[in-house]
């Protein structure tokens, strides 16, 4: 029996962590790919590779994902947005306080 491979990697204070490539190789994961998880009733964890779930608008993906590649070949065509609309935006967010350092509240969690 060939041996398993094995790999780990650390989790954050906000309980993220990175796939180890050899884990996002063996699953053909890309980035914004869907990770879905199985819990054995032995507490064994077995991760793959999320099938398209029905509740996506795979018209929304498709669109994003060209949205992507256009702005990837043709970077020329991006345009910074007006003073009037960063003033809009800012209004609006503006107040917002944000830390993405800080610990995720157990509602978060």
């Amino acid at each position: 029996m060939a041996a398993a491979l094995e790999v780990e990697s650390t989790l954050t204070d906000r309980y993220q962590t990175t796939v180890p490539e050899t884990v996002r190789r063996a699953l053909k994961l890309g980035k914004r790919d869907k990770i879905h998880y199985s819990i054995r009733p032995d507490g064994a964890v077995v991760m793959t590779r999320a099938d398209e779930s029905k509740d996506e608008d795979p018209v929304l993906g498709r669109f994003l994902s060209f949205l992507a590649n256009d702005i990837a070949r043709h970077p020329e065509r991006l345009q910074s947005i007006d003073a009037g609309l960063l003033k809009r935006v800012q209004s609006l967010v503006g107040h917002v306080e944000l830390d993405l350092d800080a610990p995720l509240s157990a509602d978060d969690e």
